[in-house]
């Protein structure tokens, strides 16, 4: 009995001295915020404005010291809010805030040539100091964005290769050397096959017109397409979305027969009008599809959601299919259902080498160089930024 008696009042005065010092902490807490909400903020004290450099002329750096409470009361400051007036005696409108401990703010609201005062108050618990009235700062055009100076290089280096490989192409008379892509076989193999079955060859020239260089490539295909069916006596069949690229159309096929000593066997009529309303066209081609079954299906050019349509439908009536776009979205459907895919560039490249254009030549070998200096270039930054270099990161940076 005595020691559980003596247990009770152990524990009675031990929840005494713990509800004594809740008390005594409670009444420390009040004196404390009562002394951060007396103390004096300090208001801060504006060092610059500056234009903003490389910009387009819509933008003043501003820059102050911290408030020195921030510094003496840790937590006291809790913002700096930035106001801007157009005299030094107007009113004065917020434009930013920041968060404490920060000391610029650049203001992008600005016209250009247009004089703005500037205030900066740091904001507190309960109370908030303002800086003197620091002025006027304006903003400029740049006519140069230097921290893009590296994009400058690059681009005249590209045109330097590009004028300079067009003409060594002149002086070489068309004879560039280009890599020779698998795709000119293939062409003369898709229409073997059709002359052989005593089928016409179906080209599709894509949905954009003659403006595009994705139809001005594919006309140069065209070109070396029209010689091969009139070498051989292959019937072409090639129905147009745009009025301008049919005419475009009819005059290459022309020539094309002509250079081979065909031209009584060209036919006018093989190129034609269907329409210019997208699915139209689809609905068109695909019926030419299902009624001729043509052995050979080219699809060259700029193509977006038809581009599967035409895929599938050529797929199931088992012809050769090649094709070739720039879309990158449409490749995919292009790879999995035709036997040949020019992807991306090499549609340029193809139409470049087939038309023998020493001006077309030139471009695509002058930039296939400064794909290999590009390359050059990665491997040489990797290898001095492992080494602790890092001047050309730098310098390819985009500020």
């Amino acid at each position: 009995m005595g020691k559980s008696l003596l247990s009770y009042l152990a524990l009675g005065a031990l929840v005494v001295c713990i509800s004594r010092t809740g008390a005594l902490c409670q009444e420390a807490e009040p004196s404390l915020t009562a002394s951060a909400a007396m103390y004096t903020i300090a208001p801060p004290e504006i060092v610059s404005l500056e234009d903003t450099p490389n910009d387009a002329g819509n933008s003043i750096d501003i820059a102050w010291e911290i408030s020195p409470s921030e510094s003496l009361v840790p937590g006291l400051i809790i913002e700096y809010r930035v106001l801007r007036a157009e005299a030094a005696d107007g009113e004065f409108s917020r434009v930013g805030a920041v968060v404490a401990g920060t000391t610029t703010y650049s203001d992008d609201r600005t016209e250009t040539g247009k004089p703005y005062w500037y205030t900066v108050t740091a904001v507190g618990q309960g109370s908030e100091a303002i800086s003197s009235v620091f002025g006027p700062g304006t903003s400029r055009m740049q006519w140069f964005d230097w921290s893009r100076i590296s994009v400058l290089v690059l681009t005249a280096l590209i045109c330097l290769l590009v004028v300079v490989f067009i003409g060594v192409s002149k002086r070489m008379t068309g004879k560039m050397f280009l890599r020779r892509l698998p795709v000119f076989d293939a062409i003369d193999e898709a229409i073997g096959r059709a002359t052989e079955m005593g089928k016409s060859v179906l080209y599709i020239m894509g949905g954009l017109d003659v403006d595009d260089p994705q139809t001005v490539a594919s006309m140069n295909i065209l070109a070396r397409v029209a010689e091969r069916t009139a070498s051989y006596g292959t019937d072409i069949n090639i129905p147009c979305i745009w009025p301008m690229a049919m005419s475009m159309a009819r005059e290459t096929v022309k020539e094309s027969y002509l250079r081979v000593g065909k031209p009584d066997e060209y036919s006018e009529d093989d190129i034609y009008y269907l329409t210019t309303d997208q699915f139209g066209y689809v609905a068109g081609v695909d019926g030419i599809m299902m009624r001729e079954r043509p052995a050979a299906n080219f699809y060259l050019g700029a193509f977006y959601a038809e581009s599967l349509i035409f895929a599938e439908t050529g797929y199931t009536t088992g012809a050769i299919q090649i094709a070739g776009t720039a879309e990158v979205d449409q490749l995919p459907f292009f790879v999995v259902a035709c036997d040949y895919t020019l992807i991306g560039e090499e549609l340029y490249a193809a139409g470049a080498s087939l038309s023998g254009d020493p001006v077309q030549l030139g471009s695509i070998r002058g930039q296939d160089v400064a794909k290999a200096i590009f390359i050059l270039l990665i491997i040489v930054g990797v290898v001095l930024k492992l080494m602790g270099i890092d001047w050309m990161d730098k310098f390819l940076e985009i500020g």
